[in-house]
């Protein structure tokens, strides 16, 4: 019999962390686990886990200090890392990027079959893309991301380009404006909070353009602004739908791209 590979979890919040363990034991895996950066440190050098999830904010030494320290040993340092993190933290992201991690989890949109998927893809080396025929059906639709949330914007672009998809993105909506004119998106993917001009004013700036094909441009809405209020405005502007980060995964966003242009 072939000797069970070895994660450790390394989260604080344990509600998270247990669910997680249950649906990796369901898989037959071996779970370790810690609930601070510390107990994490130990558990690294002791047990020599073959795959880690690590928590970014943690008590008493952080999953960015956990992964400096890992970074900084030869032996640890071949270890693979998923991070969990919260969306909007891309100072932390960034320097985790850096430090060679292999994968998000996002708190905000935890979905147990998300984490098996990632899992797996890290220690069976199975492909978590589509197929190649589904890829080249969507080579010629463009999707367009205006959202300056790095960890946002960097999940759903590479989610949407596993699937086949031209993707641009921008931070700025000014900048997003010039690659709506200059890119020609198929759909548009649209934050409501960006900086110096907001979503709503982009938006009326999209469906009022002169050019009819650039107006007609179908615009989801995404955003943290979840009131009754917010969403009428959306529709009166003419964004073909509304989705609330908190409760919306990456594949639902997907699925909403590919029903819309019916992809």
């Amino acid at each position: 019999m072939s000797k069970k590979q070895k994660i450790l979890i390394v989260e604080d919040e344990k509600i998270l962390l247990d669910a997680i363990a249950k649906k990796l034991q369901k898989e037959d895996y071996e779970i370790v686990t810690a609930l601070d950066g510390e107990e994490g440190l130990e558990k690294i050098e002791k047990e020599r886990p073959d795959l880690i999830l690590l928590d970014i904010l943690m008590p008493k030494v952080n999953g960015i200090e956990v992964l400096e320290k890992m970074h900084n040993d030869e032996e640890l340092s071949k270890i693979p890392v998923i991070i969990i993190s919260n969306s909007g933290q891309p100072v932390e992201i960034e320097k985790a990027l850096s430090l060679g991690v292999r994968d998000y989890l996002v708190k905000a949109e935890f979905d147990p079959d998300e984490v098996l998927k990632k899992v797996n893809n890290v220690l069976l080396g199975e492909d978590s893309g589509s197929g190649e025929s589904e890829k080249g059906s969507n080579a010629s639709k463009k999707v367009l991301i205006i959202e300056d949330d790095q960890l946002l914007r960097d999940l759903c672009s590479r989610k949407i380009i596993s699937e086949g998809f031209n993707v641009e993105t921008a931070i700025d909506p000014k900048v997003g404006l010039d690659k709506v004119i200059k890119f020609k998106p198929d759909i548009i993917l649209l934050d409501l909070v960006l900086p110096g001009m907001s979503g709503f004013d982009v938006l009326k700036e999209i469906k009022s353009n002169s050019d009819k094909e650039i107006a007609k441009i179908p615009v989801i809405i995404l955003s943290n602004l979840g009131q009754e209020s917010d969403i009428k405005k959306g529709e009166e502007l003419g964004a073909e739908d509304y989705l609330i980060k908190a409760t919306t995964t990456t594949d639902e966003i997907v699925k909403k791209v590919k029903k819309v242009l019916g992809a």
